[in-house]
């Protein structure tokens, strides 16, 4: 999560290290920024992240009002867009498709390693 241009929080998923299925990457990075600023509401953040955000997610980060959401691969199983593609806060401006193959490696790799 990057505020007023400084980054103010950084996560990965936990789900498997907490044995929780929220604690997915973007909900760490919400956590851990609203509580660095001091409030829910994270209005001056933009946040970046490798894969498009779940329906969860997407929903925690327009909750947030985050106004500006990039990431890089999208996800065609669970990504917002094809379950709540209106979850994200109207305003923001999401893009995607940033560093796609490289992301999309990541990803892989990771899942790949977890198992």
């Amino acid at each position: 999560m990057v505020c007023k241009g400084r980054i103010i929080s950084r996560a990965h998923n936990l789900t498997e290290t907490l044995h929780d299925v929220t604690a997915h990457a973007e909900m760490q990075a919400i956590t851990a920024a609203a509580d660095l600023l001091g409030g829910k509401y994270l209005t001056d953040c933009t946040l970046y992240v490798t894969v498009e955000p779940c329906t969860m997610c997407a929903g925690a980060i327009g909750w947030a009002q985050v106004p500006r959401i990039v990431y890089g691969a999208p996800d065609e199983k669970r990504g917002y867009r094809h379950y709540a593609p209106h979850a994200m806060h109207p305003k923001a401006d999401i893009v995607g498709g940033i560093l796609e193959d490289e992301c999309r490696e990541l990803m892989q790799k990771f899942f790949r390693d977890k198992r």
